[in-house]
């Protein structure tokens, strides 16, 4: 009863606040000051940390009990209300659909009887237990963050100057990859993830296919982990000018579905950046099985990203994504630059 209340909250935000374009422009410290503004003393006090808190690179994307921030259990209507405004204005509509349904696969999860507790007794399984943290102050001319967080689901967001400055690390998984029963089954959340890298894979000539697998086995998760600082990994797999320019149209294509996921301005400067890195640069990697219901792994890598796909557990019906800036995670690269031209001034 209370995820139905939920997502009817969620449809009519959606309403609400119109589509990504829209969004463009929106100032995300309104947002963040409705939802502070919306707690009470206590909540807030859970809800907030300072800028500088070793709090904000916290990064998990897996059940965990104590998990800071407070949740939509502890909310009131008007709370989710502003939580949820928060979230919508941060993505894309995409992203934000992903998110909410990446949430409610946590009732298929029980219903599929995963009803695990925690020691402290709080179940493991729960699309209520996602967590809001704010950092820092939300303002148009200061450096603030926050971050949205729970199973399958961490989004890191620093804004700066007025304008979203990173979304990354984000981490978005889906368990079960594709429902097997119950009223929602055949839905696959992170369909496109999924269906484009097979479809590319499955274009490759015998010699492309040599050089994109690099392994027969998949590996058996992502390998940047949740490590808060990750090397560029060796490039593996096929350069982007050894494919045709219609499996280059298709790599650009997959990556667009995980630039897609960001609000319209922060997706035009992060694929501006990708851009100007070097397309020619990009890799696509390969392990494991070539088709649905085989353990697989694929890794796009360039000189500034890494965007990894593992689906291994569960049967391979179980998909992690991961979305890692290398030079600018949780705005590092930002955020050099704004305090060196702080102590400056």
């Amino acid at each position: 009863m209370k995820m139905k209340k939920l997502i009817n909250c969620l449809a009519v935000l959606s309403l609400a606040f119109g589509t990504a374009n829209d969004l463009a422009s929106q100032d995300l410290s309104e947002n963040a000051r409705a939802f502070l503004n919306s707690l009470s003393p206590e909540l807030r006090r859970a809800a907030q940390f300072p800028m500088s808190d070793a709090e904000r690179e916290n990064f998990h994307f897996v059940p965990l009990p104590g998990r800071k921030g407070p949740t939509f259990h502890d909310f009131d209507a008007s709370q989710k209300s502003a939580a949820l405004a928060l979230l919508r204005a941060s993505l894309s509509d995409n992203g934000y659909r992903k998110s909410t349904e990446i949430m409610g696969l946590e009732e298929v999860l029980i219903a599929m009887g995963e009803d695990y507790k925690f020691p402290d007794g709080s179940p493991v399984r729960d699309p209520l237990n996602y967590h809001f943290c704010i950092f820092g102050e939300p303002s148009p001319e200061a450096a603030w963050g926050w971050r949205f967080e729970g199973h399958h689901l961490s989004l890191n967001f620093t804004s700066g100057k007025g304008l979203l400055v990173s979304s990354t690390p984000s981490f978005m998984g889906s368990n079960p990859a594709i429902v097997p029963v119950g009223p929602s089954r055949g839905k696959q959340v992170l369909k496109r993830e999924s269906t484009l890298a097979l479809d590319l894979l499955g274009s490759f000539s015998e010699a492309q296919m040599a050089k994109a697998r690099f392994s027969e086995t998949a590996l058996k998760e992502i390998v940047t982990g949740r490590d808060r600082d990750i090397a560029l990994l060796e490039p593996m797999g096929i350069g982007y000018e050894e494919l045709t320019p219609t499996q280059q149209a298709a790599l650009r294509e997959l990556l667009e579905v995980y630039i897609g996921n960001y609000i319209f301005d922060f997706s035009e400067t992060f694929r501006r950046k990708i851009v100007d890195a070097g397309l020619e640069n990009l890799y696509f990697a390969w392990a494991g099985g070539t088709r649905w219901g085989l353990p697989h792994y694929y890794r796009i890598q360039g000189p500034m990203l890494i965007i990894e796909y593992d689906n291994t557990q569960n049967n391979a019906n179980h998909v992690h994504t991961v979305v890692r800036d290398l030079t600018n995670d949780f705005a590092e690269d930002f955020l050099r630059e704004h305090y060196g031209e702080e102590h400056h001034d």
